[in-house]
């Protein structure tokens, strides 16, 4: 893995062949030499990752999946779709452990299958961790993100193809963000997790959650945070620059 900043634009259930265009604007903008060490990445739903990859062909942003189904092989899974068909058509990473899919059924066990079988085909992977409202308020937060590491990464020898993305379930959607100096701790708390129960010493990690152009100055601020998961505001292309920009500049 690079030193670049990230920036994971998540779409979500968002997006038809008219959002393509508005990327076309992001592609202009990544050519700029100020933003060699930005690496831009879009997780679109799974109906437009190949167009995406089409126009992003000759620019240095990469394309990834929003999850993944723990098989690697073939099966009779209606609806879903595995590492393989995600490597063979191209992208280059896949979000995994979001707490939106946890809510769903992902449990650390499953996670844990997935980021086996994203690792096999050599997808670079962002792995969700987080705590809801609840666990927060019982002051379960460590045990939660330490458990959801240490159960997630079993049995996987350590390796620079995984982002650690923190993502409060509770900031998710909801405009609240942490404040600067509690985020600037935990984020400080989970680098430590994950040294002590991976043996990496220099994890990668991004913060998601309401990340948007107006929050955007205070968070930059933690050294720790190397990049950021965005969803709503990287839908709109205007408001997903902005955020670089800040960032950066």
């Amino acid at each position: 893995m690079t030193n670049n900043m990230f920036f994971i634009a998540n779409w979500k259930m968002f997006g038809d062949f008219r959002s393509v265009n508005s990327v076309k604007k992001v592609i202009k903008f990544s050519k700029n030499k100020k933003y060699s060490k930005v690496q831009i990445v879009y997780c679109p739903p799974y109906t437009l990752i190949d167009k995406l990859l089409r126009v992003t062909k000759n620019s240095k942003i990469k394309i990834g999946a929003q999850n993944c189904h723990f098989s690697q092989n073939p099966g009779p899974f209606t609806g879903s779709i595995n590492t393989d068909l995600i490597k063979s058509i191209g992208a280059k990473y896949v979000i995994i452990g979001h707490s939106e899919n946890r809510l769903l059924g992902d449990s650390n066990h499953i996670i844990n299958l997935k980021i086996k079988s994203a690792l096999k085909k050599k997808l670079k992977i962002i792995f969700c961790i987080g705590e809801t409202l609840k666990e927060k308020r019982n002051n379960k937060t460590n045990t939660i993100l330490s458990s959801q590491i240490r159960r997630g990464l079993k049995n996987i020898n350590k390796n620079n193809d995984i982002i650690f993305a923190y993502e409060p379930v509770w900031s998710i959607g909801t405009g609240i963000v942490p404040k600067t100096k509690n985020l600037e701790k935990q984020v400080l708390t989970i680098k430590k997790m994950i040294i002590k129960i991976w043996k990496l010493k220099n994890p990668k990690i991004i913060y998601g959650g309401s990340v948007n152009q107006k929050n955007i100055n205070e968070l930059k601020k933690i050294s720790l945070i190397k990049g950021f998961l965005i969803g709503g505001a990287s839908q709109n292309y205007k408001n997903f620059i902005d955020i670089i920009k800040k960032t950066i500049n």
